[in-house]
Order: C-alpha cells, then structure tokens, then sequence
C-alpha cells in the first residue's frame, strides 16, 4: 500500500525483539587469537614441510586483467611430465595438480616447468624409515647437512614468489626503428587492404563496363 497525503507510515511495527536480531563483532580479538594458535599448531604438525603447496603462474582471464599473473589451482599433466615427475608422486612432494588444465602457449609451460624444477631442486626428501633409502629421496649427505644447520621453509610461496612486471617494463612503445623491415607502414597497409576489400565490387563493374565501351567501339 502506498503513501499518500500526509505521508503516515502503515502498520508501524516498532515494538519488536529487535535485540535479539542485532549481531555484534565483541570477539574479534579472540577469534584473531585463536586463528593465529590454529596456524601454528599446523606449522608444527606438518613441520618440516612447509604448510602451502606449490602452485603453478597462470595468467587472469579477460583482455583487462590478461597481462597480471596469478597462482593456478595445479599443474598440468605435460607440465609434470616436462619436468620429469610423475602425477602420482607430484602430490605427495608438496606439488599441487590439475589434470584439466591445458597449456595453450609454450611460454606458459616453459616458466611452470622451470619453476617445478627450481622446486625439485631445494626439496629435500627424508626416508620414510630411518636408514632405508629410496630413488626418490635425498642423499644421506644432504639429510645429514639439512639435519645440522638446514634451514626450514615454512612458506613455498615465500621462497617461490609469483610476482608481476611492473606496468612500465610491461608494455613498452616500439619505436619506428625497431619494427622488422616492410612493416613500417602497417597502418597504411591495413586501410588499403579494408579499402580493396570494400570497393571490390565497385571496381569489378567499372572495369566491366570499361571493356564493354571498348568492344562496342571496334564493332
């Protein structure tokens, strides 16, 4: 029902439990302990892992945010199998992965494979049983080194950080002088073709009718 006239208000309903229906942020403080104590409780649970795991660069969708890069939800299966891991044991080193992922540039593959190799690099695998040690795992001289005075990463994306090109090294304007050569009139190229494209048939009957004037005179 709508307002009219003196603008009164229908059915005013002021007297109700409103109290009860008002949520208030009091605990802020303890939850923001309590998250702190969560995290490192984790740290130490899965200790001397690190808590995060490696996450492929991908690049934003859309044409505005194209040029920034993110982290992915997981490699790709060729990415793993460039880098020489397999999809099964990826997983369990740390290593996210994503079996529907799909390379379509080999720029992107080639950093995501250079970045699994720098991880394969600094990791360090422990025995599972002490002194049984398999393919997979580290030489008992890095155990043994790590063991001494290793230092522990508690963060991959610390020690592996996507990090975007600054705007100005991004896009950069080139100069006439650095086109290859032949291109330098690319605009100019580009109007004629459009206007040879557009005046096709316009320049197919004139020539046609050109032709036809001149048969007619010789007869």
């Amino acid at each position: 029902m709508t307002i009219k006239h003196n603008q009164q208000i229908q059915h005013n309903h002021f007297r109700k439990d409103w109290q009860r229906r008002v949520r208030v942020h009091f605990d802020q403080p303890g939850r923001k302990q309590r998250r702190r104590t969560a995290r490192l409780s984790k740290a130490a649970a899965v200790a001397p892992r690190p808590v995060d795991k490696l996450r492929p660069i991908v690049r934003c969708p859309s044409i505005k945010y194209n040029r920034r890069v993110r982290a992915g939800r997981g490699f790709s299966l060729a990415e793993l199998k460039e880098a020489g891991i397999p999809r099964k044991f990826a997983p369990t080193i740390g290593i996210s992965v994503d079996p529907r992922r799909a390379n379509l540039s080999t720029e992107s593959l080639a950093d995501n494979v250079a970045r699994l190799k720098a991880y394969r690099a600094r990791l360090i695998l422990f025995p599972r049983r002490s002194g049984v040690h398999k393919k997979a795992d580290s030489s008992k001289d890095e155990v043994e080194a790590h063991e001494e005075g290793g230092k522990i990463t508690r963060k991959v994306t610390s020690t592996l950080p996507i990090v975007n090109e600054a705007k100005e090294k991004a896009v950069t304007e080139i100069g006439r002088s650095e086109m290859p050569k032949g291109e330098e009139g690319a605009y100019r190229k580009l109007r004629d073709a459009r206007s040879d494209a557009r005046l096709v048939g316009v320049r197919e009957k004139r020539a046609k009718a050109k032709s036809d004037e001149a048969t007619a005179a010789k007869k």
